[in-house]
């Protein structure tokens, strides 16, 4: 299976929503952990980068893309 590519500042699905009923996130910062931030109630949350890694379903909205279009 291929890994996903993500990047700080894409807006991932996940596979479950969060409580706020969207499960959209942006990845706000990365490293051994990664933190994402709710684009619905903007609740943060610090997720081991493995586990993070299986709960991820896609990718929406890669930042690469935007910043291409705007240079």
């Amino acid at each position: 299976m291929e890994k996903k590519q993500y990047q700080l500042g894409d807006i991932v699905q996940m596979k479950k929503p969060h409580p706020c009923g969207t499960n959209e996130m942006e990845i706000i910062r990365m490293g051994m952990d990664i933190r994402i931030k709710c684009v619905g109630c903007k609740h943060s949350v610090l997720v081991p980068r493995t586990k993070f890694e299986s709960k991820l379903k896609k990718v929406l909205r890669s930042n690469a893309n935007q910043e291409e279009e705007t240079t």
